[in-house]
């Protein structure tokens, strides 16, 4: 199959896609949309996978279950086995796989991130980076801030981000701000 397939996914924060391949080893993800007020998971698979059909696998499945898991509150673990990882840029890959490395109930600034990369004036360049992360979830970008504490952004909102946070513990201030010691990097 040459084309992208499709599944779609109910959560607490409204649905979600997981876009894959059929590929000789086995499904591929290419994709996870997260629900968002502007635009539905729908919206975005017939503005960016035109020819995409619906289709489920026993491996997409599980996956899906996972997340679902995750969204619920529960502490689960996301194999990157089956995420199209080399559809990134090499940088992008360096980055999501730095964001993949943060702890549950852990968060780290963009700017930590670039430091550890080796590329200090970076932080911009990994904020980007996240912001078009093809996988949120399973690499949990909404653990990325600002070195202020202020949260960013996040593909699924900021109201999802700050509830993704608070579902692995992290705690806010009353304006809004990160407050933890648990920095990663």
């Amino acid at each position: 199959m040459d084309f992208p397939l499709y599944t779609f996914l109910p959560s607490a924060f409204g649905r979600l896609s997981i876009v894959w391949r059929e590929t000789e080893k086995g499904p591929k993800v290419q994709r996870v949309f997260l629900p968002h007020e502007r635009m539905s998971a729908e919206e975005l698979i017939r503005t960016i996978f035109v020819h995409a059909r619906p289709r489920s696998h026993p491996t997409i499945r599980e996956l899906g279950e996972v997340i679902q898991s995750f969204l619920e509150g529960h502490d689960v673990a996301f194999e990157l086995d089956i995420i199209a990882l080399e559809k990134c840029s090499s940088f992008q890959r360096k980055v999501l796989l730095a964001e993949y490395e943060i702890p549950r109930s852990w968060v780290s600034t963009y700017g930590r991130i670039a430091r550890i990369l080796g590329t200090p004036d970076g932080a911009r360049a990994v904020g980007n980076s996240l912001s078009r992360n093809p996988f949120p979830i399973v690499i949990p970008c909404h653990r990325a801030i600002r070195s202020n504490g202020q949260l960013g952004g996040f593909q699924g909102g900021l109201r999802m981000k700050r509830a993704l946070l608070k579902l692995e513990g992290v705690e806010f201030s009353g304006a809004g701000r990160v407050l933890t010691k648990r920095m990663y990097y």
